[in-house]
This record gives C-alpha cells, sequence and structure tokens, in this order.
C-alpha cells in the first residue's frame, strides 16, 4: 500500500515578490525595553538560527495528525509517514542538484553531518583544513592527520595555499599513503564571505583528493548545487534553513559511507541480526543512507528541511539573493558612516557575501553593546567568537577590547577579553529591522548607552 499526505507541501510559496521578505514565524512578536514601552523584536541573529518559515510550520501542521513510526510498522499512518520521509529524501537531493549516484543522509546538523563523516573516514586519511572554519568543520578530525591551512586574505590566495598543501603532500607519497579529504566552508559564519569553493574543488580533484562542503551558513542564502561546484559532499543544517526540530543533512558519495561501520549501532542501520553458535551475533548492515540513521528517524525535521527547500526554490533564489544583497548594502553603508566601527573581513570589502557581518566598536566591549541593542532597542544580534575561535582572533589581532561598562564573556587568567559582534539576517528580515539596527549603532556611538549593565553569570546584562 502506498500512502499519501495532502498537505500545504503541495501549494506555492508563501508569496513573496522581490523586494518583499518571506513569511516567517516570530515576526509579529513584541519584546520589552529596559526605557518602557515594547518594540517589535527585530531577529539579526539568522547565522545561528533562522526563524521557521510560516510554510514549513503550516506544512508541519498539517502532517503532525498523521505523525507515525518511519520504517517500522504496517499501519498507514507509519506507512505514510516512511513515504513522506524517503520523499523529503528526494527533495532534498533535488535541492542540492545531487548526482545520481550520492546518498543523502538524515543527521542532526551540520556539526552531526561532519562527525559523521569524519567516522568514516578511510585509514590513515589526510585532512586539510582552513583555520578559518567553523569549529563544527574544524575539529571532527580526530581520527586522522590534520594539517590546518593559514587564513588567506584573498579567494586566489586560498586556492593557492590548497594547492600548495596538497603538492607537497602528493611529493611525499609513499607506497600505502591514505586518501585525502578538504574541508572548507561556502560562506563564513563570522565575516559572511563567499569562499571559491568550485576553484578549490578543482584543486582537490587534481592532487586526488576530495572536499566536503560545509554549507550551513551558504544553503540559505544561495543556491548550492553538487554537481556544478564538483564537491564530494555537502553538509547543512535544517535550523539555519528555516526548518526547525534538529535535523540536518550530509549529501554525496556513497563509497566511503558503505564501506564504513555505522556511525551508529542499533535497530534501522542493521539489515539481519542472528546468534551464532559461539554465543555471539553476525550483522548486515544496510547499504542505503539508513546504515548510518540507526533508531527511529526525526520525520518532523526531516520534512521540515524538504518544505523549507521546496519554498526556496519555489521563492526563486535569483529573488532572494538580489533582496538580501540590497538588505548588505544597506548594513555595510550605514555601518560606513560610523568612524568608531570597524567590519571585519578578510578578502576585502568587495567580496561577495552573504548576510552575515561582524564588527567591533571603539570603546566599546562588543558584548555591552550586543546587550544594549537588546535592550534598549529590542534588537536581536550574537557576540563573542561565534564558535570560530582562530578565524575571530585572527581578525582581530592584538586590538584592545574596552570593557565599558561590563565585559562578558570574561577572558582566560592573563588573557584579554576578545569579542565582536555579528549581525545576520536573510529571506524573513523586513528592511525595518536593519534600518533600525543602524540607526541604533548611530545613537549608541553618538550618545551610549541609556541604562547601566553588569556582568551575570559571562553575560552583560541589564543592571536593576
Amino acid at each position: 500500500m502506498s500512502a499519501s499526505l495532502n498537505t500545504a507541501a503541495t501549494t506555492t510559496a508563501d508569496g513573496p515578490a522581490c523586494g518583499e521578505p518571506l513569511a516567517v514565524l516570530g515576526r509579529d512578536v513584541t519584546v520589552p525595553l529596559v526605557t518602557g514601552g515594547e518594540v517589535t523584536y527585530a531577529a539579526l541573529d539568522y547565522a545561528a538560527s533562522a526563524p521557521a518559515l510560516q510554510r514549513v510550520w503550516d506544512d508541519v501542521a498539517a502532517y503532525a495528525p498523521y505523525y507515525g513510526s518511519v520504517h517500522r510498522g504496517a499501519g498507514y499512518l507509519s506507512q505514510l509517514s516512511t513515504d513522506l520521509f524517503e520523499q523529503s529524501r528526494v527533495t532534498v537531493a533535488e535541492f542540492l542538484d545531487c548526482r545520481p549516484s550520492d546518498q543523502v543522509v538524515f543527521t542532526r546538523s551540520t556539526t552531526d553531518s561532519l562527525n559523521l563523516l569524519a567516522a568514516v573516514l578511510p585509514a590513515d586519511c589526510q585532512v586539510f583544513v582552513f583555520e578559518t572554519e567553523h569549529h563544527a568543520s574544524l575539529l571532527p578530525w580526530t581520527n586522522a592527520r590534520v594539517s590546518y591551512l593559514n587564513a588567506p586574505r584573498t579567494p586566489g590566495e586560498a586556492v593557492a595555499t590548497l594547492e600548495r598543501a596538497l603538492a607537497d603532500r602528493t611529493a611525499s607519497i609513499e607506497e600505502g599513503h591514505g586518501p585525502a579529504l578538504v574541508c572548507v566552508t561556502g560562506a563564513s559564519n563570522v565575516t559572511g564571505e563567499l569562499w571559491p569553493v568550485k576553484e578549490l574543488a578543482a584543486a582537490a580533484h587534481a592532487h586526488g583528493a576530495r572536499i566536503v562542503l560545509d554549507a550551513a551558513q551558504l544553503a540559505p542564502h544561495h543556491p548550492v548545487s553538487v554537481r556544478d561546484l564538483d564537491v564530494d559532499w555537502v553538509a547543512f543544517s535544517g535550523h539555519k534553513l528555516y526548518a526547525p526540530f534538529g535535523s540536518g543533512v550530509l549529501a554525496g558519495r556513497a563509497d566511503w559511507l558503505q564501506e564504513a561501520d555505522p556511525y551508529l549501532a542499533g535497530g534501522g542501520a542493521s539489515r539481519k541480526v542472528a546468534r551464532r553458535e559461539d554465543g555471539g551475533v553476525d550483522v548486515e548492515w544496510h547499504t542505503t543512507a539508513a546504515r548510518h540513521e540507526a533508531g527511529s528517524p526525526n520525520v518532523i525535521g526531516v520534512y521540515s528541511i524538504a518544505s523549507a527547500c521546496k519554498a526556496l526554490k519555489e521563492a526563486g533564489f535569483e529573488n532572494l539573493v538580489a533582496r538580501e544583497n540590497q538588505l548588505i548594502a544597506k548594513v555595510r553603508e550605514g555601518l560606513a558612516e560610523v568612524p568608531a566601527v570597524r567590519v571585519l573581513s578578510l578578502f576585502g570589502d568587495d567580496a561577495p557575501r552573504v548576510g552575515v557581518i561582524s564588527f567591533v566598536v571603539d570603546g566599546w566591549n562588543s558584548s555591552h553593546f550586543a546587550a544594549a541593542l537588546s535592550a534598549e532597542y529590542g534588537i536581536g544580534v550574537r557576540d563573542g567568537l561565534f564558535c570560530a575561535h582562530p578565524l575571530v582572533r585572527t581578525l582581530l589581532g592584538s586590538e584592545p577590547q574596552a570593557q565599558g561598562e561590563c565585559g562578558a564573556p570574561e577572558a582566560a587568567p592573563g588573557e584579554r577579553s576578545l569579542n565582536a559582534i555579528r549581525v545576520s539576517f536573510g529571506a524573513g528580515t523586513p528592511d525595518e529591522h536593519v534600518e533600525r539596527f543602524v540607526r541604533a549603532v548611530k545613537e549608541l556611538v553618538a550618545d551610549g548607552a541609556k541604562w547601566q549593565y553588569r556582568t551575570e553569570e559571562g553575560r552583560c546584562v541589564p543592571a536593576v
């Protein structure tokens, strides 16, 4: 029996023409200000977690009464949920323009996806990763030989740095030397700058290496084509793609995934289990994506990713990118009018980027500034090192960070407090939010905070 579900997923996206934001949850939420009154919340922390698209929420709500076990039952709801789960895999593969032989594995997040890939690396694999990566792609490779590459200052330097490192490896290869993997971000979670993924993939393949793309910050803003970029794998998270419920994706070549032991051992990953005469068990593992999806899968999270993929494609990335570039220009032009503000960048002002911008303000600790934006203007940004400590420390260099009225996060003994402010936005951001942000930055720099602040449990908060 084949089950099907007629939900909002069959409708068109929640209709933005170019120039209008996509409808997201929370767009009408009001928050209190310490100075009195309330204001509509300006969510400008998309790089951490983007708000859920209204379309996604509607699709999930329509499915929720039909929720059932996946790959486990003969009943109608179980079969319907299984069909929905597997069709979501097809939708994601189409969204990423995967090759016919690629596998789409559902995980919990980008971090989980890259740890899965790290767990299936062949023996003696060497991994090349730039120090500029998010910790999700910088840290998982504990069982491999890792070469950390210095931060490049231009896209061309990034390609040249990788080519030199791979050429040195090729020159020193001995018989029996293991394979190689390059891990690179598509768009920086600190600067928003786009990386030359296609050129890096060509360099990797020219030297016999494979490449995995961390698309956590790229996929919500730009189309990602596995075929066009010629990457071997791509990883991203649903919660940055306007899809809640804690799911992620690892999509790409199947061979390393099929040849390795399952990421988690258990039901769903096993095809056949039998007792042996010696008292042990023999296990035959699946060779499909199920091999690395043990346990009851997060069907609602997976379905929300598929819904978001459909909504973004139907809205049209050309329109989404054009509108986002307008917002980027507003923010950058506004910040450029404030001499005390320095925007952080690896590749320079002219580098193409997504809606992620980090900066510091002379005379302010970044945590103090971010707290004032929230408490006095109803604007949510992020401060700190953004789970990319080596990159932010490189960009900040030895510049002092003024403590202001509070200095969270606390520095370790003997260290200066280094942190920055990050504003990030996307398809659901109204113009008013970025305009309010620019006004708030100018007012805080010119007039100072209207409230007193203190450090509490590592955070800068309004004093009461």
